[in-house]
């Protein structure tokens, strides 16, 4: 099965989700629309501050116990309100992604987990509002018991060739189905970030 790394819920191309601003946060000055050829981009007449739109950084947890994947239904709150997706969440300013993959798998289920291996990055165009770049990484369970927690509100264990319940997000089928046909163990990562009680060399 070939690997599919750019998922798009709606055409992506040349949409623009609109102004962030009205004022500079710089200088407080008025912002304009960058004409054609750039980008579209507000940016600031006085300062030139630039206003850059850029996906937000994730990471998403493939936690499995022998043929089974673990997953968990999304609060009401969040984005794909009620569906299901494997654990996850954005990464934190001034956080690496191995240590952001084991802080989201605590919060969203108790689990405390080790990092095994890097699976796929895929870029998912979600909304005019809500783009991402998420680094897929496999985790093994250390010590806990699912419960959810954050912007979860129910976990489970599905079989990895499903059925599975309404999921939130194509990228987390083909994810799941991908690994199911490969088993592919994926890229090592780091060792010095890939526990919890890792110390982090700065």
């Amino acid at each position: 099965m070939l690997p599919q790394q750019v998922f798009s819920a709606y055409d992506h191309n040349g949409t623009d989700a609109g102004r962030r601003y009205r004022y500079c946060p710089v200088c407080a000055a008025p912002l304009v629309v960058a004409a054609p050829p750039a980008e579209p981009r507000q940016v600031c007449p006085a300062c030139n501050w630039v206003c850059y739109r850029n996906p937000a950084p994730g990471v998403v947890i493939l936690i499995t116990e022998g043929a089974h994947v673990l997953l968990g239904r999304r609060a009401l709150s969040s984005f794909g309100a009620d569906t299901w997706c494997l654990p996850g969440g954005f990464i934190e300013y001034g956080e690496d992604f191995l240590t952001a993959a084991i802080r989201e798998t605590q919060e969203e289920t108790g689990l405390t987990v080790e990092i095994c291996s890097i699976i796929s990055v895929v870029s998912n165009f979600l909304a005019a509002e809500l783009h991402t770049v998420v680094v897929v990484l496999k985790a093994r369970i250390l010590s806990g018991d699912p419960q959810p927690g954050d912007d979860l509100t129910e976990l489970g264990w599905f079989h990895l060739a499903g059925p599975f319940p309404e999921l939130a997000f194509e990228a987390d089928r083909h994810i799941i189905e991908r690994y199911r046909q490969t088993l592919l163990e994926g890229a090592p990562v780091d060792p010095r970030y890939a526990l919890p009680t890792a110390e982090i060399p700065y």
